[in-house]
């Protein structure tokens, strides 16, 4: 077996199902609340996905289960959209442990050891991959249950569904499954946002808000290898009005400087007096690839120690969590 299609005993998968009929602009949104998670994402449109949290549990310093809770409640309060989340060491039981989840959301995590014995009491029409109509010839040979499937040798059950379909089955069966997850269609933006306890009057309040909006934002933008066209702020004031605007980028970005400055020229031209806020939303729109933005040479010193010093705080957050470093405003209530 090559190292390519060997299993990784370490894989932490999840796979999200969102309700029926579930509009594309939401399914966009809960695409985005994935990535926030962990920047490796297939999108399985029109209302799936998965996602690879194999390198993110230790970035977030948490437990796979604990991701999954923090993912409804965050599509629940910020989307009013309940999902059904599966975990476990691969695609096909991830796939399958959502399905079993109820409606309308839940989070069902199998850790490796209890693979076997979780697929072995499954009825065979559960098991993720496998159609009606293979399953109904299963049944119809006495091969009711995913256990019995993972008993039969693998030359019969060839012989019932057909040369690969037949192997595939008897893999996921017996919890077999080395696809990895392929990033795939993340969203054409990235959203950001925050909300004030009390009414905001405070303009340094407000600022540092904004700031650790950006960090936040720009923080997204170079874990996803993308950069931003243009920004879109939001405020949302007390009694439900909002005011929004829109301003491209000199050049496409992600870096925190660039962001910040675009954002306070976007926050100024709202004329901000006495406007009670509730919250702001930051929005990275028309994203692109980093990888094609143009490389300028700078001769701008002081620019260029700011990008050394936004990698070296990138490897911080990476090694130590998202609120290890940042800036001192938005430490407001540090001693």
């Amino acid at each position: 077996m090559s190292p390519e299609t060997r299993p990784r005993r370490d894989a932490v998968v999840m796979h999200v199902r969102c309700p029926d009929r579930l509009p594309e602009e939401t399914y966009r949104q809960v695409l985005e609340e994935l990535a926030a998670l962990s920047p490796v994402v297939q999108a399985l449109p029109p209302t799936a996905a998965l996602v690879d949290l194999t390198g993110a549990i230790r970035y977030h310093g948490t437990t796979p289960h604990r991701l999954g809770e923090v993912l409804r409640i965050r599509s629940i309060s910020r989307l009013g959209v309940d999902v059904r989340v599966g975990i476990g060491p691969s695609i096909t039981v991830a796939a399958t442990a959502s399905a079993q989840v109820p409606p309308p959301g839940g989070v069902l995590t199998i850790t490796p050891d209890q693979v076997t014995d979780w697929l072995a009491q499954l009825p065979v029409d559960a098991l993720h991959g496998l159609g009606p109509r293979q399953a109904a010839v299963l049944r119809d040979y006495g091969i009711h249950s995913v256990g019995l499937l993972a008993a039969v040798p693998p030359t019969t059950v060839q012989r019932l569904l057909g040369g690969r379909v037949g192997r595939l089955a008897t893999d996921h069966a017996r919890g077999i499954d080395p696809r990895r997850v392929v990033p795939q269609a993340l969203p054409a933006s990235a959203t950001v946002r925050c909300s004030f306890d009390q009414h905001a009057l405070d303009s340094a309040a407000v600022r540092a808000a904004l700031l650790d909006l950006v960090v936040r934002l720009g923080v997204r933008l170079r874990r996803r290898g993308q950069a931003a066209r243009a920004l879109t702020l939001t405020l949302r004031f007390a009694g439900g009005t909002t005011w929004e605007k829109t301003r491209r980028l000199t050049e496409p970005s992600a870096h925190d400087d660039d962001l910040r400055q675009l954002a306070y020229q976007l926050m100024d031209a709202a004329g901000l007096q006495r406007g009670r806020l509730t919250g702001i939303i930051l929005r990275g729109e028309d994203l692109m690839d980093a990888d094609r933005v143009a490389q300028q040479i700078s001769l701008d010193d002081t620019r260029e120690d700011r990008l050394l010093a936004e990698q070296a705080m990138d490897r911080i957050r990476d090694k130590y969590g998202p609120h290890a470093i940042g800036p001192a405003a938005v430490f407001r209530r540090a001693s």
